[in-house]
């Protein structure tokens, strides 16, 4: 069934435990407060002040640091001073012509849309690096006519760009950046693993709505606020090289015994999206993925960025657009953006005179823009912590006020009266080809199921392309297969027997 919980990131600062509460009425209004409140930390002085606190809505959030306040802590590294030039007034320009192609410049795709039946060839990840920030060496999660790719430069303006624009009232803002502050990276790290064992997660806050898989995820794994990341979001990702998914955790917590304890978890296939169900969180308040989103150095030095990039706002709507699925509000006020909205600088702004590290991200953000993604402090930009970030670069982009962007059309306005809702996936078998092994013996397991968007299999096997997987039970195990799709997950299992 739909459901209507709110994200990991919806904070209000308490000594209290995790809670929500549901109204009687269709618009439901939710409490979320954290394990235990953080020390209170005064801001920078060079970060944005948040609107008044009489506006109305969405529970407060943490403002995360500002990066710039901090000198890096080695030398920082300018990319290439062949910097994209500045679109002209008219419409910005493309990616240079050795990046993939864009995908046709419409609007976002509508999530209820069936997922191709069809994907590219795992092998497309093996061009990543290894280990914590590697470069991607080109690789761009997702098919390229999903959204996070789309070029929206022609996109058409919403009618309510003005409005949400003008409520936002704030500048940009980059929250990563080299070094430390207080002592901890800036940004929101990631790993990309190859061949690395898997671990188990148990989910304290939103299992229901977590992919129950084992996640490649070693407790040495940099979290977000590494090495003492608090009570933060704690946001975990992982890209796996050799079988081409990301896993992503929030609120995680590396546990004595080799596992993990989670407020919530899921798991994206970098070829195809997986459609998740709507009203589903995900360890962003959109039920999106983060990792797409984040502005990382590999691409800034090659010149280009070839994605639409993950913001954070104070205040959204109880609304959203694709390719959201989830809210995380109890205002129906149309003067603030959905989850999802996209947000675009506008083609005549001038960056001519911006750093090389700021213009090639201004560029983007003319091209791909931003998708709203969070409630978080108004325009703040995620991106990945890396020491060649020039941190005074980054800083120029707070001279880009919100009034330099614009909202653009995305498609149908989806809330609690319209959120699409059908039926989960039918499995209609689940067989192994033996049922009594001796331990370590090979074991294909084989399902068909009708209207899924992804699999998995849990213990041992994970998320799976196909209708089959070898396991090696080394005991008498039970196989439980989830099949989730856009309105819900079925799941069936199967017990195999160690002589």
């Amino acid at each position: 069934m739909p459901r209507k919980l709110p994200m990991l990131a919806l904070i209000a600062l308490s000594a209290s435990p995790f809670i929500y509460g549901q109204g009687s009425s269709s618009n439901t209004r939710y409490t979320l407060v954290k394990l235990k409140a953080p020390k209170p930390v005064a801001p920078p002085t060079t970060t944005p002040n948040d609107p008044p606190t009489t506006t109305p809505s969405d529970p407060p959030s943490t403002t995360p640091s500002d990066p710039s306040t901090t000198p890096p802590t080695t030398t920082p590294t300018d990319p290439p001073t062949t910097t994209p030039t500045d679109p002209p007034s008219t419409t910005p320009t493309d990616p240079p012509s050795t990046t993939p192609s864009d995908p046709p410049t419409t609007t976002p795709l509508d999530p209820s849309t069936t997922p191709p039946t069809t994907t590219p060839s795992s092998s497309a990840c093996s061009v990543m690096g290894l280990g914590e920030g590697a470069s991607l060496n080109g690789f761009v999660p997702f098919q390229a006519s999903n959204p996070w790719r789309q070029n929206i430069a022609n996109a058409p303006v919403d009618a309510s760009s003005d409005g949400i624009i003008n409520i936002i009232g704030h500048s940009l803002y980059a929250n990563f950046g080299s070094g430390t502050y207080a002592g901890n990276v800036i940004g929101i790290p990631y790993s990309v693993v190859s061949g690395a064992p898997f671990a188990n997660i148990n989910y304290n806050v939103y299992g229901d709505d977590s992919d129950p898989a084992p996640m490649p995820i070693a407790i040495s794994t940099l979290m977000e606020g590494s090495p003492n990341p608090g009570d933060g979001d704690r946001h975990v990702l992982v890209l796996d090289r050799d079988n081409c998914w990301l896993y992503e955790l929030g609120g995680a917590y590396p546990q004595g015994d080799g596992t993990w304890q989670a407020a919530v978890g899921t798991v994206w296939d970098l070829l195809d999206a997986n459609a998740r169900p709507y009203r589903w969180t995900s360890t962003d308040a959109a039920g999106l993925p983060v990792f797409p989103g984040l502005v990382r150095y590999d691409e800034v030095a090659a010149g280009h960025i070839d994605h639409a990039i993950r913001v954070t706002l104070q205040h959204t709507r109880a609304a959203f657009v694709a390719p959201a699925t989830h809210w995380a509000s109890n205002s129906n006020s149309p003067v603030f953006a959905p989850m999802g909205a996209r947000m675009r600088l506008k083609a005549g702004y001038d960056i001519s005179s911006f750093p090389p590290q700021a213009k090639v991200i201004l560029t983007a953000l003319k091209n791909y823009g931003m998708i709203v993604a969070d409630n978080g402090s108004n325009m703040f930009m995620t991106g990945a912590p890396d020491d060649r970030w020039n941190n005074d670069d980054l800083s120029t982009l707070k001279q880009v006020p919100s009034s330099a962007f614009e909202i653009v059309q995305s498609g149908t306005v989806y809330t609690s009266a319209n959120v699409p809702t059908g039926s989960a996936p039918n499995i209609t078998s689940f067989t192994a080809d033996n049922l009594t092994v001796s331990a370590g013996s090979a074991v294909t397991l084989s399902w068909a199921a009708d209207n899924a968007s992804y699999y998995i299999v849990s213990p041992e096997a994970g998320p799976v392309r196909g209708n089959s997987v070898t396991v090696h039970p080394t005991t008498t195990t039970t196989y439980t297969l989830y099949a989730t799709n856009q309105y819900d997950r079925s799941s069936k299992t199967i017990t195999i027997t160690v002589q």
